[in-house]
């Protein structure tokens, strides 16, 4: 069945709850990152990374009670939001709750690729991988997003991975692991389908170091395709 046929079975009157409470929901947590940002006085680099996680966890709440189609109706919605972010531009708080100074003068640019790969990364899993596309969620919302603000906050021992690869932070890397560790956990415990037995407790702690070198090599961008992808299969492979 392809992507149109599973958000057509949805009942009209559901789509019509999903889109707007999405699209509700999205905003604000877009508004709060912009708040943090413009009153409190927060970093981009934060500011960015709790958007992301906002997102990220949204769309694993939304799978689990809707499935494919409700993530495909957030989805939507928050493509809705980000647009009328970057149709706002510089200056204003929603904008600059996600692009980052540094960026510039590619701000957009930097906002628009992760975007796009995070929805790639997001469909790849669903349509591959059904259910357990929640730990594809997970990882990509907490592993990936922990090595940025602990990087900016700890980050003294650097390192750069090829010529085209962003420059890095050992104390970022570990953070991805801390946390993709911490998200292949949660996503055990939510999926249902698995249990905490022997073999999956050797196992995660072998993902969760793949998906940190994984966001190490991964082209600066385009990071939430592998993010999601790699742990989902890895899961789907050794675990399932």
């Amino acid at each position: 069945m392809d992507t149109y046929s599973l958000v057509a079975s949805f009942p009209l009157k559901a789509i019509g709850v999903w889109v707007t409470t999405s699209l509700i929901w999205s905003y604000v947590c877009l508004r709060f990152a912009g708040y943090l940002k413009m009153k409190a006085g927060l970093r981009t680099g934060y500011t960015r990374k709790i958007f992301h996680i906002s997102i990220f966890l949204s769309a694993a709440a939304a799978h689990a009670i809707g499935g494919f189609q409700a993530v495909c109706l957030f989805g939507t919605s928050v493509t809705l939001v980000i647009a009328y972010a970057l149709f706002r531009g510089s200056g204003n708080h929603l904008y600059e709750a996600i692009a980052r100074e540094q960026d510039g003068p590619h701000r957009t640019y930097y906002v628009v690729v992760p975007y796009f790969a995070t929805l790639i990364g997001g469909l790849t899993s669903n349509l591959l991988f059904g259910p357990f596309a929640v730990f594809g969620y997970l990882v990509g919302g907490l592993g990936d997003a922990a090595g940025e603000p602990a990087g900016t906050r700890w980050g003294k021992n650097q390192y750069t991975i090829g010529r085209a690869m962003s420059t890095k932070s050992l104390e970022g890397s570990l953070a991805v692991l801390a946390a993709s560790l911490l998200a292949l956990l949660i996503g055990v415990a939510i999926n249902g389908q698995l249990h905490f037995d022997l073999r999956v407790l050797l196992m995660l702690p072998l993902i969760a170091i793949v998906c940190t070198l994984v966001e190490a090599f991964s082209p600066r961008g385009w990071d939430n395709v592998p993010m999601q992808v790699v742990p989902t299969l890895l899961v789907v492979v050794f675990m399932n």
